[in-house]
């Protein structure tokens, strides 16, 4: 994909591991609820795939489109550019999130969900960078790995749109 040299963080089937870790865990606690699982758009559709294929419940599926990144960098403001269709009163919102990092664009979403009148909102993220936190937000209900304050790439995760389709999240060096 390109001549950056690129450092496996975490290997597929680590990944794949944690992911139906995960899915076990969100079953037994919606078990008998009615659940939208929120994709942010577009990095976290890979991880929603693979943990939708692991859920034992059912789940009614959603996105929502929001960017705070140019290149490798955060902007400081949230571009929400598509919003969800499900009506989501009285819904039990479990948001699906590839990586917490700055905390903003959760804020941000956070905020705009609770509008709608939701039973509950729940943060999934399959990566947290906690290190890089700029803005107050809670911790993930759900966290797939914590990671080093290092850019990465891979299982959706972009740069530029490149290597959202590498199996492996990797490490980007600048």
């Amino acid at each position: 994909m390109s001549d950056t040299p690129l450092e496996i963080l975490l290997d597929r089937e680590r990944v794949a591991e944690r992911v139906a870790e995960m899915a076990a865990e969100i079953s037994r606690d919606y078990e008998g609820k009615h659940v939208l699982l929120l994709c942010v758009l577009k990095g976290a559709v890979i991880f929603l795939a693979d943990l939708v294929r692991n859920l034992t419940i059912s789940a009614e599926i959603d996105f929502i489109a929001s960017s705070s990144y140019e290149g490798g960098t955060s902007t400081g403001e949230v571009n929400v550019t598509s919003v969800f269709q499900a009506d989501i009163a009285g819904k039990h919102i479990l948001i699906i999130e590839d990586i917490l990092d700055t905390g903003l664009t959760c804020s941000v979403l956070m905020g705009r969900i609770a509008t709608h009148g939701p039973a509950e909102i729940k943060l999934c993220a399959l990566l947290d960078k906690s290190a890089a936190r700029t803005v107050e937000t809670r911790a993930p209900d759900y966290v797939g790995f914590t990671i080093p304050d290092k850019f990465v790439v891979g299982y959706g995760l972009d740069y530029r749109e490149k290597y959202r389709g590498l199996k492996d999240i990797c490490i980007l060096e600048p």
